[in-house]
């Protein structure tokens, strides 16, 4: 069995040395260490009303446009000084100056704009360092000039149908005043369509490798879209609609937060990411151990996990029984649920939203408790306690009988959940624990491919190997060869998930450089038959949790070019390299249909790229580090090119008609992708002998 904490991270030892200077002004005064923390224990429970985010108001009354400012600020989440019973204040991280941050509340089809800005700054101007101790041994959103201009920072709307410029992809972070971004950044405003369903979304900061630490200090909120029909449905709502983000922390003795860091292997840097974290304080909507005031009727809540590696099994119950209230699940993360589904317990990932609605009408004058018993790692690891962290939520039902003129309705859509289409292809990914140039141990996504030569564990910046092309349907089969379960997330598109089933296989390790240890998985054989997915997980989903020993089958339509990622859920995962970047190209018919404004030119002409002397050509706004990608027409890839700072101005790509294994390859016609930091050209070669 592994500690009850841990962490995984990217070593770049060659840059640690530097990088331990150069960012002691981000690190806070205290590191991980013998630090006094708060017991849970001596904390009152259910003793503060759960609060409510706010609504988030745009710029002009009835307008589309939100300025939304990410500053650090003091707020009280429950906690009090166990010898005096005074409120402990907790300096957080927030939107807009709350935690959570306010609520979007957004109209399908109705498009809305956001400028998302940093303003973590003294107030004499100078850049903050972070709350919390930063591992710059990780491949982080590290600032590449001096002078440092601080913490970065930068927003996804996680389950967003998003361009990719509006995505908050993990490198278009920026620093304070946009003083300094990231090679993946755009544009200061963000576009959010909102042309999908409605459903629950959350905001919250996707920084590269610092996600883990921004969202524990506060960074998230709710996005709520909503329609005409799901309105008409005559569901609970006002009062009686109620969002619930549940987190975990753990806090010093003074109040403030505390992530650990100290690391658990001889010769590790410190501060280090650690496997996982669980925290022992238990707050909802930014408040530890709250309660509801509810009446004898039906309530719909909009539950999500914000957590950064705890799972829950929630179920409510009350001390003289252990059923509870009717509880059924009418939403996934992506939209509503064909027809309502009873529930006994529900299991939310890290990351997992679930819409529910839970009647109380037979509960007058009860107190009722949502309570968690998942297990650390879930879902075969330490079992929790029952009194802290298996305690979530207090509901305090009214003794006087109300009127309900809400709805359940049998059916919640017009039409059965439909698959997105007939896949064009299958592709087999692979999540595997290796260990980092540290010891580490290090949770990392690959391929399933012998004939690939990037068949295994891949890092963050190896070459894309996940390149829909646009509008395909596609069926991801994805293997998890680690002890655990991960919570998957696919940013832009909405999936089915279609089966689960178990397998067994052959790991063999992959040096991956710098002591790096990844895998490949091989042999497989699959056991018993595919089972389908849980009722309540039979509509739309943006994040799957994805069991040991199993391969889940999950189903996308690609419909928007551009680049965006896929990752584990699980922050600290994520963080120390298990995510990987995709991209949905265009085709040779919808060259001129692109969405994507970072594209700087579309398509290119085509050109002809004999076997010696071929050229990509293409024309820097600035000077900087130059990579090309090209694929087949069936989108697969086949080279990586580049990898040299180029001039501005005129440049060009020599590429030779071989394959990254040295292949000659047949005439036809290939896509190529290059980038630069604030550059992107797409096109096509002709390729003839």
């Amino acid at each position: 069995m592994r500690p009850p904490y841990h962490d995984h991270g990217t070593a770049r030892p060659a840059a640690a040395c530097w990088l331990a200077l150069a960012f002691a002004c981000l690190l806070p005064a205290v590191a991980a260490g013998d630090v006094p923390l708060l017991d849970p224990e001596d904390q009152p429970q259910f003793v503060r009303p759960l609060p409510l985010p706010g609504v988030m108001q745009p710029t002009m009354p009835s307008g589309s446009h939100y300025e939304v400012s990410v500053s650090q600020f003091d707020q009280w989440l429950g906690l009090v000084d166990p010898s005096t019973g005074d409120p402990l204040m907790t300096t957080v991280w927030g939107y807009n100056g709350t935690y959570p941050g306010a609520t979007f509340e957004a109209r399908r089809d109705d498009p809305i704009t956001v400028r998302w800005t940093n303003d973590l700054v003294e107030t004499d101007g100078d850049p903050l360092p972070h709350l919390l101790p930063v591992d710059t041994s990780l491949h982080w959103a590290t600032p590449d000039q001096w002078p440092y201009s601080g913490v970065p920072v930068v927003t996804h709307l996680h389950g967003g149908h998003s361009e990719s410029p509006s995505d908050g992809l993990p490198e278009a972070w920026f620093t304070p005043d946009f003083a300094q971004k990231g090679g993946d950044w755009v544009q200061e405003t963000y576009h959010y369509d909102n042309d999908q369903q409605p459903t629950t979304l959350w905001y919250h900061d996707h920084a590269l490798g610092i996600t883990r630490l921004n969202v524990y200090a506060g960074l998230a909120g709710f996005y709520l879209l909503r329609d005409d029909w799901e309105e008409s449905l005559n569901l609970p709502s006002g009062d009686y609609e109620v969002p619930i983000a549940i987190q975990d922390r753990m806090f010093t003795t003074d109040g403030q937060l505390f992530f650990p860091s100290e690391p658990e292997e001889e010769g590790a840097p410190e501060p280090s990411v650690l496997p996982e974290f669980f925290g022992d304080f238990i707050l909802v909507n930014g408040a530890a151990w709250p309660y509801l005031d509810v009446e004898p009727r039906k309530y719909r809540f909009r539950l999500l996990n914000g957590s950064d590696s705890r799972f829950y099994s929630l179920r409510i119950t009350s001390e003289d029984n252990p059923m509870g209230p009717p509880v059924w699940q009418i939403g996934t993360d992506e939209g509503l649920l064909y027809a309502p589904v009873m529930l006994n317990q529900l299991v939310l990932g890290p990351g997992e939203r679930a819409d529910l609605v839970v009647d109380f009408t037979d509960w007058a004058g009860h107190t009722l408790m949502l309570r968690n018993n998942a297990r650390t790692p879930f879902p075969d690891g330490e079992t929790i306690d029952p009194n802290t962290v298996g305690q979530i939520l207090q509901f305090r039902v009214s003794p006087n009988p109300v009127e309900d003129p809400s709805a359940l309705p049998a059916v919640l859509r017009s039409e059965p959940i439909a698959l997105p289409g007939t896949p064009t292809r299958v592709r087999r990914l692979l999540l595997f624990e290796g260990t980092d140039v540290y010891g580490r141990l290090q949770p990392l996504l690959g391929i399933v491919d012998p004939f690939s030569p990037d068949n295994g564990t891949l890092a963050w910046d190896d070459g894309i190997t996940e390149n829909p092309m646009l509008d395909d349907v596609e069926v991801w089969e994805i293997f998890n060869a680690t002890e655990d379960a991960h919570p998957i997330h696919l940013h832009l598109v909405s999936f089915q998930i279609l089966s689960r089933q178990k397998f067994r296989g052959t790991l063999t390790p992959k040096p991956m450089g710098e002591g790096t240890i990844g895998g490949i998985l091989s042999a497989i054989r699959l056991r018993g038959r595919p089972r389908p997915p849980a009722p309540n997980e039979n509509g739309w989903k943006d994040t799957a949790q994805m069991f040991p020993g199993e391969v889940t089958r999950v189903i996308a339509r690609f419909d928007r070019a551009g680049k965006y990622v896929w990752h584990c859920h699980i922050l600290s995962h994520e963080d120390h390299e298990m995510m990987r970047p995709y991209e949905v190209l265009n085709q040779l018919s919808k060259a001129t249909s692109s969405d994507n404004p970072a594209i700087a030119s579309a398509m290119a002409m085509v050109e002809v790229a004999p076997l010696a002397g071929g050229a990509i050509r293409f024309e820097l706004p600035a000077p900087g580090l130059v990579a090309a990608t090209i694929f087949d027409v069936q989108g697969r890839f086949v080279r990586r090119l580049g990898g040299a700072v180029h001039t501005a101005g005129p440049n060009r790509l020599l590429w030779d008609g071989r394959s990254n294994a040295g292949a000659v390859l047949p005439n036809g016609i290939y896509f190529y992708r290059v980038s630069a930091p604030g550059f992107t050209q797409e096109g096509k070669v002709l390729l003839a002998r």
